[in-house]
């Protein structure tokens, strides 16, 4: 077997792995019950299964300007990702959108108490 074999074979099996871990975070987005939950599944086993699906890709192409372009995807949903989703958290349960009898401990409640309302009247 040689080396070529070898990056073939984990490309494969890293694409598999990519695309598993982004079936369970489809199942988590349709079967968890609230907002906070269904974002916790949209966001880090769909980040990891992207991120394993381009490393199979590199994997496979074995090109410089291919990979670099993988690693600015990679990059960029690592910054995007992680940050949409705090923001649309916070938005939510500032719009009361959040079941309060999920939360096991609750640290945002008193620092809104204390804000000064934003935007338009």
């Amino acid at each position: 077997m040689s080396l070529t074999d070898v990056a073939d074979v984990a490309s494969a099996v890293l694409l598999l792995l990519g695309c598993l871990l982004s079936l369970i975070a489809a199942i988590g987005m349709v079967r968890f019950p609230d907002l906070l939950t269904r974002m916790h599944a949209a966001t880090k086993p769909q980040v990891l299964g992207l991120l394993l699906v381009l490393l199979a890709v590199g994997l496979r192409l074995r090109d410089r300007a291919s990979v670099g372009m993988l690693l600015l995807v990679a990059l960029f949903q690592l910054a995007t990702s992680p940050i949409a989703s705090h923001m649309v958290a916070r938005a939510s349960f500032r719009a009361g959108q959040v079941r309060q009898d999920l939360l096991v401990v609750d640290d945002l409640s008193e620092a809104l108490d204390h804000e000064e309302p934003r935007g338009a009247p």
